[in-house]
C-alpha cells in the first residue's frame, strides 16, 4: 500500500475514533457545536492536505 494512501487513512480513522469519545462532551453541552465540528473539519482539511503532498512528493520522486 502507498504511503499516501496508508498514513492518511490512519489519521482519518485515529480521529474518527477520538470524535466517538468525545461525542458524550459535546452532547453535555461541555462543548459547542461550532467547536466540535470545526476541529473536526480543519483536522480533515489538514489530512487532505497532507495527502496531497504526499501524493505529489511520489509523483516526483521517480523524475530525481
Amino acid at each position: 500500500m502507498k504511503r499516501s494512501t496508508l498514513i492518511p487513512s490512519l489519521l482519518v480513522l485515529y480521529l474518527g475514533v477520538m470524535s466517538y469519545i468525545g461525542y458524550p462532551a459535546y452532547a453535555s453541552g461541555e462543548y459547542s457545536a461550532l467547536y466540535y465540528f470545526g476541529i473536526i473539519g480543519a483536522t480533515l482539511v489538514v489530512i487532505a492536505l497532507l495527502a496531497y503532498h504526499l501524493r505529489r512528493r511520489e509523483r516526483e520522486r521517480p523524475k530525481r
